[in-house]
């Protein structure tokens, strides 16, 4: 299973899976989510994405700046290549914001240990061991989707009408639904790869899901927002060339027909990297 792929998109759809995953009551867990970015940034030097990287908003120097990296496969080096990947960005990013490793194994067996070289490194090391979670109902359905990664093929044919029914009840917003939906199936689908998508929907009944009426409106909601982030990004690439040309961000926004904001934003984030 491409377990960095999934786990990137359940960053992205639940932004409060990571400090749940750390033991944040849910209540809690949506204040502080709001004050943070999620993103993949690349480090130069080793060529190398985090699996997660939660960015404080604020500006204060105080809030912490979490680096996620989610490990399914045995790895000895694991905590080598990690801190050494921390340190490399905090170098070449200039942060003044503390930190915090977390690392997330699908089972306990997977974890090396800290070595004598990181050992002192420990109090800023949160460790998850997915198969330990303890799911039940009352928990968030972010939690839910996690479990069904790790569950055996068993579990999640037990689990999934469960949650399926918990996403219809619970989440009000149409397209935060559809998201969660298409994630779940994504899910099914590398945990059942002897099925195809039609009897998987059949299966668990989400050839019905998709039928509705409020699906299919997200569907379309979802598209249309697609293309207009495909076509931003598109002009964004644009902008270091007509930066390099000697146009102001003024006239750069005027050029690409976007927000002046949308220019300086990026181009105190090209700053950042330097």
């Amino acid at each position: 299973m491409r377990t960095d792929t999934i786990f990137y998109t359940l960053f992205q759809v639940f932004p409060t899976l990571l400090f749940e995953l750390i033991g944040v009551p849910s209540n809690i867990a949506l204040d502080i989510a709001e004050n943070y970015e999620f993103s993949s940034r690349e480090i130069k030097e080793l060529a190398r994405r985090f699996d997660g990287l939660f960015i404080p908003q604020g500006e204060s120097a105080t809030d912490i700046i979490y680096f996620v990296e989610v490990q399914f496969q045995a790895k000895p080096d694991f905590y080598r290549r990690l801190f050494a990947e921390i340190f490399s960005y905090l170098g070449q990013y200039q942060t003044e914001n503390n930190w915090c490793a977390v690392a997330i194994f699908s089972t306990r067996s997977l974890d090396p240990g800290l070595s004598i070289h990181y050992v002192e490194l420990q109090p800023k090391l949160r460790v998850v061991y997915l198969d330990e979670l303890i799911i039940n109902q009352d928990l968030p359905i972010s939690l839910g989707v996690v479990q069904l990664v790790v569950d055996s093929q068993e579990e999640v044919i037990e689990k999934t009408p469960r949650l399926l029914q918990r996403v219809r009840e619970e989440i009000t917003d149409p397209n935060q639904g559809r998201k969660i939906l298409d994630l779940i199936e994504t899910v099914l689908v590398y945990k059942f790869t002897h099925l195809s998508r039609e009897e998987l929907e059949t299966m668990f009944s989400l050839s019905d899901l998709k039928q509705t009426k409020v699906y299919q409106e997200a569907k379309t909601e979802g598209k249309l927002e697609g293309k207009l982030e495909g076509k931003l990004e598109g002009k964004l690439e644009l902008l270091p060339k007509l930066l390099a040309a000697g146009l102001s961000p003024g006239q750069v926004a005027q050029i690409l027909e976007v927000e002046l904001d949308v220019v300086t934003s990026q181009v105190g984030q090209e700053g950042a990297r330097e």
